[in-house]
């Protein structure tokens, strides 16, 4: 009943009239600026984040709210309409949405895609003010080991369990923790990194990374790969759903939601695998299953509702823990930092007007985007024949603009500029840019309670195992290191079996 209350007491704060009207801006401009392509949720919460300083925190994170569930929607837009996914979770969604639009049936795939993200986002926002509570209560009785262990298991899993190249998900993890180095030492008061610059003493903002790496690195890349050709869209008229498409509809929203809240809980979640999972559950569960692969709707509903549940299920250890899982969290988890706020077990004690006015403005989000986005869908359509060389030209202005005011210092700048030439060499060489964004932020924390463990410890590294928990995390890290021998093993077990091989006319 407490939870609740505090829940009740969050509505009533954002209902009133100057934090209604910052959700509402937040939705349509993460809607707007989700919706151009290339641009994914976390390059619009980047790109936006240096407009919230000066404001209050709690009106800063409505609009966050709002930026990141409007981001999620207008990347699902692009992905229909242009095939242009903003972030790799939306792929799966442009493989079946596309192809509804080309055979007509744009109307149908954006309805059931802002019909499934709200039933998706509502859910999956009930799941996390049930399981965020629980997780806060855990986690209070966690000491320094157990924090560095759940810190080594947020990098491997970031660098190795979800990417392509677990040489290039560390390879960026390393890039990161080089980045979070710079500065003083908090124990010894000895400069590091910082080439005898004095500006660097205190480390590089966070900010500056984040609209670095994600906005300037994405909009230099897009630009080198420019096509003069203008980009064909598809027409749109206003979204609908007829009788036949609810109904094959609302089954995969709710096991998409199913399927995505727990993978983004976890702290190797991610929306990627969840959305995977849900379009290979609706092809097998289909009773039209030859239409996949040529616009079934089901594949549009399932991972889009997975997508979006798992975003609300990403805030869980974000909020609860610290730990950022998606580039979305780790920009998220970057304003926090910038207002002095730290995320973690006392969040929900000493913020907690803070937290349940932001869990609060996710319901509110997620309606605000239905009753906007259905009757909008044309106008954010005609946003996509913006000429692309205007377009991030703009961003570029509007990613420096907000880097200045960071610290307005002009050695901000001239980071800016190295680390998106740094976001565009990692595009180049295939190498992911959360594993950097985490290291970033997780760095200092991880040395900070390894070097806690160790006094404690009076030097002995056991000091990092603590007790139950971190031997458990420490099992989980070794068997992600240890998967792929491990399968290799089995598979080659498995062909020199009789029968095990394939067939030589296969």
């Amino acid at each position: 009943m407490g939870n609740l209350g505090h829940l009740l007491d969050g509505f009533v704060n954002v209902l009133s009239p100057g934090n209604l009207l910052v959700a509402l801006l937040g939705v349509l401009a993460g809607t707007a600026v989700g919706v151009l392509p290339g641009i994914g949720p976390a390059m619009t919460v980047a790109l936006l984040l240096p407009v919230t300083y000066g404001m209050d925190p709690t009106q800063a994170f409505i609009l966050f709210a709002g930026i990141f569930y409007g981001g999620m929607y207008g990347g699902s837009t692009t992905s229909i309409l242009l095939n242009t996914p903003g972030e790799s979770s939306s792929v799966v969604t442009a493989i079946e949405g596309n192809k509804m639009a080309k055979a007509g049936r744009a109307a149908q795939a954006l309805a059931t895609a802002a019909i499934g993200s709200f039933v998706a986002g509502t859910i999956a926002t009930l799941l996390l003010v049930l399981v965020a509570p629980m997780v806060v209560r855990f986690a209070v009785g966690l000491g320094a080991p157990d924090y560095f262990a759940i810190m080594l298991l947020a990098f491997v899993a970031v660098s190795a369990a979800l990417g392509a190249s677990r040489v290039r998900g560390f390879a960026s993890l390393l890039l990161g923790l080089v980045i979070g180095l710079i500065g003083i030492d908090a124990v010894t008061g000895q400069q590091r990194l910082t080439l005898g610059v004095p500006q660097l003493a205190d480390g590089i903002d966070v900010v500056v990374v984040a609209v670095g790496v994600f906005a300037v690195g994405e909009a230099l890349w897009v630009a080198a790969h420019l096509h003069r050709a203008p980009l064909r869209t598809v027409p749109v008229g206003r979204p609908w759903m007829g009788a036949d498409d609810w109904r094959r509809s609302w089954r995969p929203w709710l096991r998409g939601t199913a399927i995505g809240f727990p993978f983004g809980a976890l702290p190797a979640g991610g929306a990627e695998i969840p959305t995977f999972l849900s379009y290979a559950a609706e092809k097998r569960l289909a009773r039209r299953p030859e239409e996949f692969g040529h616009g079934a709707i089901e594949g549009v509903a399932g991972p889009e509702a997975a997508n979006n549940a798992s975003a609300a299920g990403t805030l869980v250890p974000m909020l609860a823990i610290g730990l950022p899982t998606t580039a979305v969290s780790a920009v998220m988890l970057a304003a926090f930092e910038s207002y002095g706020i730290q995320p973690g077990p006392l969040l929900f004690e000493r913020q907690p007007t803070l937290v349940w006015t932001l869990i609060a403005s996710l319901f509110l989000g997620n309606l605000l985007l239905l009753l906007l986005n259905l009757p909008l869908a044309p106008a954010w359509a005609k946003l996509l024949r913006i000429p692309r060389p205007y377009l991030y030209a703009g961003i570029l202005f509007f990613a420096s603009m907000g880097a200045y005011a960071v610290n307005a210092q002009p050695l901000d700048l001239f980071l800016l500029l190295l680390l998106g030439l740094l976001g565009f060499m990692m595009r180049r060489f295939g190498l992911p840019v959360l594993p950097l964004i985490v290291g970033v932020i997780l760095g200092p924390r991880a040395e900070l309670q390894a070097r806690r463990s160790l006094q404690l410890s009076g030097g002995d590294l056991g000091g990092l195992v603590g007790g139950p928990v971190s031997y458990t995390i420490y099992a989980v890290i070794l068997a992600l290191l240890l998967w792929p021998l491990i399968r290799k093993y089995a598979w080659r077990k498995a062909g020199d079996r009789p029968g095990g091989g394939v067939r030589a006319d296969a």
